[in-house]
């Protein structure tokens, strides 16, 4: 690629779920980048990673260029994404999910299940939550947060942690009906 640099994965813009699906129409100012959106300034993207859309505007985004990643909310107790979950499997898209450890909120009678599980893995309450994440589907990444490499050395052990049939059953449990609907 002489004389042409390219982006690794462009990412667009959160926006609400309630965005117009006209948004990611082609000619609309603030459409979602294609592969050859910048050629005019000797720039390529590579790749394309969508954030908070719903599944329909994934499918519409999808019918317009490739997609290689998307970011929605997603944890152990908020799964109004799962219908985006559905079609990244569908497709082989990265799902990255945000809020993995549902931002501190995985406390009261979530908290007391998920501590159940921790214990009986000898892992912490965070290592059960990333766990799930993994166990869940192949194609979601969970990218949480950390602020020292005490924390970064916790997060990666969850990747050692096997969740059983009963783990899983029980941790399925924990989202409210509210935050289980299609996306």
């Amino acid at each position: 690629m002489s004389g042409t640099s390219a982006s690794g994965v462009v990412v667009s813009p959160r926006r609400s779920a309630s965005t117009p699906s006209s948004a990611l129409d082609s000619k609309a100012p603030d459409a979602a980048p294609s592969s050859t959106a910048h050629r005019g300034r000797g720039r390529k993207i590579r790749h394309i990673g969508l954030d908070t859309l719903t599944a329909d505007q994934l499918e519409q985004a999808l019918s317009l260029t490739g997609i290689a990643s998307v970011q929605n909310r997603f944890n152990l107790l908020d799964r109004s994404s799962d219908a985006v979950l559905r079609v990244c499997e569908a497709h082989g898209l990265a799902f990255l999910p945000w809020f993995p450890l549902a931002d501190g909120a995985l406390t009261g009678e979530a908290g007391a299940a998920l501590t159940g599980v921790a214990d009986r893995h000898g892992a912490t309450r965070g290592q059960i939550a990333l766990a799930w994440l993994l166990h869940r589907s192949p194609v979601l990444c969970p990218t949480p947060g950390t602020g020292s490499p005490v924390h970064l050395t916790e997060n990666m052990g969850a990747r050692e942690v096997r969740l059983s049939a009963e783990d899983m059953s029980l941790l399925e449990g924990l989202a409210s009906p509210r935050r289980t609907r299609p996306a």
